[in-house]
C-alpha cells in the first residue's frame, strides 16, 4: 500500500503543474514576432583610428608645405616672445608725479620649519622682510620704447653710480642690454609693479627705513 501511495504522488503533482500552466497562458497572452521590415538603409558600424588619422593629416600638410610654414611661424613667434615681450597692462607714462610707500609685510599661512624641524617663524605672525634684508639697490622700472624714459633710465644710473636694478615694462631688454652692456630685467606680466601698486612710469623704489618708497617720476618733454 505505501508503494502504491509513493507512486500516485508524483503523478498527482504532474497534474497540478500542467492545470497551473494552462492557467497562466489563458491570463498572459502569447508574444509573437512580427517583422517590420527595412525602415532606411543601413550601414557597417566602422569607427577610424584617431592616431593613423592624425598621422594622415600631419603627412599631407607636409607634402603640401604647410607644416613647414606652419614651424617657421611658431619659431618666430617664441623669438619675438623672447625678444620683446608682451608690454605690462594698465601703466601708463607719467602724467602727475607721485612718491607713495608701501609696506612689504605680510602674514605667514603656516609654519616655518629649519632643516631639524623646529619651528622658526609660527603661522599668523607677520614679518617684515626688510628686518633681516635690504634693498641693496634701487628699482627702476621705466618703458624702454619711449627714448624719454631710456635718457632719464641712465640718468638716474649715473646718478647712483650703478647702485640701480633696471626692469623694463616694454621694450626689448635684449637690445638695451647689448647697448649699456649691462644686465636688464623685464617685469614679467607686471608682478612687480602690479604688487607695489604702480601705475605710471618710469617709477624708482628705494629703501626707506623698513618701507619702500616709490617715486613716478616725471619725463623731460
Amino acid at each position: 500500500m505505501k508503494r502504491a501511495l509513493i507512486r500516485i504522488r508524483p503523478a498527482a503533482s504532474m497534474l497540478g503543474s500542467a492545470c497551473v500552466l494552462g492557467l497562466v497562458s489563458l491570463i498572459i497572452p502569447q508574444a509573437h514576432a512580427a517583422e517590420l521590415g527595412t525602415i532606411g538603409p543601413t550601414y557597417p558600424i566602422s569607427e577610424p583610428n584617431l592616431l593613423a588619422f592624425i598621422a594622415q593629416r600631419l603627412q599631407d600638410k607636409a607634402r603640401s608645405g604647410e607644416m613647414a610654414r606652419l614651424q617657421a611661424q611658431a619659431r618666430e613667434r617664441g623669438i619675438q616672445a623672447v625678444r620683446q615681450p608682451l608690454p605690462v597692462a594698465r601703466l601708463r607714462t607719467t602724467q602727475r608725479p607721485r612718491t607713495f610707500y608701501f609696506d612689504p609685510s605680510f602674514t605667514l599661512d603656516r609654519n616655518i620649519l629649519d632643516a631639524q624641524g623646529h619651528i622658526l617663524f609660527t603661522a599668523g605672525t607677520r614679518h617684515n622682510p626688510l628686518d633681516i634684508v635690504s634693498l641693496s639697490k634701487h628699482l627702476l622700472f621705466f618703458d624702454a620704447r619711449d627714448r624719454r624714459q631710456v635718457t632719464r633710465a641712465r640718468d638716474l644710473i649715473a646718478t647712483y653710480q650703478g647702485r640701480v636694478k633696471p626692469i623694463l615694462t616694454a621694450g626689448s631688454y635684449l637690445d638695451l642690454m647689448k647697448a649699456w652692456r649691462t644686465p636688464v630685467y623685464y617685469d614679467q606680466q607686471g608682478a612687480l609693479t602690479h604688487r607695489f601698486g604702480i601705475t605710471q612710469v618710469p617709477a624708482l623704489v628705494s629703501q626707506d627705513g623698513l618701507r619702500l618708497r616709490i617715486d613716478e617720476l616725471e619725463v623731460p618733454k
